[in-house]
C-alpha cells in the first residue's frame, strides 16, 4: 500500500502504529500476493491523494469497493473510464439531473469531484475479486472511522452526504456544529425510490457551501 503523503499523513500517523492496522497490513499484503484484489494496490488511498484535508468540502461515504474487473480505483461510487456506469451511480446522476439540471455523462469517473474537495470514502478500502464484503471486519473500518473522527475535528463547514443505513450509522461520530449532515436512502435501485430521488442533496450542499463563503462544487461530470 503506497503511503498517504499529503496533509492527511500527520493526522493519521498514529493509526499505523496500532495493533489493528498492523494486522490489517499483513492481511492485505497476503491477499494481494495470493489473490486478485481490487482496487490495484497503488489506488487504495486515492480518495486521500486526490482530496487533501485542506481542500475538503464534502464527504460521501460508501461501503465496499466494486469487486469486478476494471471498476474500482479507490473512490466510492466511481469507476474507471470505459467501464459501464453502475446502477447506484446512474441513480446519483438521475438525481443530479433533476436537482441541478446536470446532463447524464457517458462515464462514471468521479475524479473531478474528488479534485474539488469531495472525499469519496469507502468504509472498506479493498475487496477480493468477485467476493463482495470479503475484506470487511479486517480492520479497514477502524481506519476509516478514525478518518471520520479526524474530519469531525476540522474547524470549518463541511457537508456529509449519508446515503443508506450503513453510511447513516456513522452519524454518531459527527458532532461538529459547523457541519451539515444530509441523510437519504441509498441510491441503489432497491431503495432509491424510497427518498433518494428528490432529496436534492447536491443543491443543498452547494447552498450551504456558498452561504459559508466556500466555492460550490461543479457536479457535472463531462463525457469522455
Amino acid at each position: 500500500m503506497p503511503p498517504i503523503t499529503n496533509d492527511w499523513a500527520d493526522k493519521l500517523k498514529e493509526e499505523y502504529k496500532k495493533d489493528y492496522y498492523k494486522k490489517l497490513f499483513e492481511f492485505v499484503s497476503y491477499e494481494y500476493s495470493h489473490k486478485t484484489v481490487y482496487p490495484p494496490g497503488d489506488d487504495i488511498f486515492n480518495a486521500f491523494h486526490l482530496t487533501p484535508m485542506s481542500n475538503l468540502k464534502c464527504v460521501i461515504i460508501g461501503q465496499d469497493p466494486y469487486h469486478e474487473p476494471g471498476q474500482a480505483h479507490g473512490l466510492s461510487f466511481s469507476v474507471k473510464p470505459g467501464v459501464d456506469i453502475p446502477p447506484s451511480l446512474l441513480n446519483i446522476y438521475k438525481e443530479l439531473s433533476t436537482d441541478l439540471g446536470c446532463r447524464i455523462p457517458n462515464n462514471g469517473y468521479l475524479v473531478k469531484w474528488a479534485e474539488q474537495g469531495v472525499l469519496l470514502l469507502n468504509a472498506v478500502l479493498t475487496v477480493r475479486a468477485h467476493a463482495a464484503a470479503s475484506h470487511q471486519g479486517k480492520g479497514w473500518e477502524n481506519f476509516t472511522d478514525a478518518v471520520i473522527r479526524t474530519i469531525n475535528e476540522i474547524d470549518r463547514p463541511i457537508v456529509f452526504l449519508l446515503w443508506g443505513s450503513f453510511a447513516r450509522s456513522k452519524k454518531s461520530m459527527l458532532t461538529n456544529p459547523k457541519f451539515l449532515i444530509l441523510e437519504a436512502p441509498h441510491p441503489s435501485p432497491l431503495s432509491a425510490y424510497r427518498g433518494f430521488f428528490g432529496c436534492k442533496h447536491f443543491s443543498k450542499a452547494n447552498e450551504f457551501l456558498e452561504k459559508n463563503g466556500i466555492a460550490p462544487i461543479d457536479w457535472q461530470i463531462e463525457d469522455i
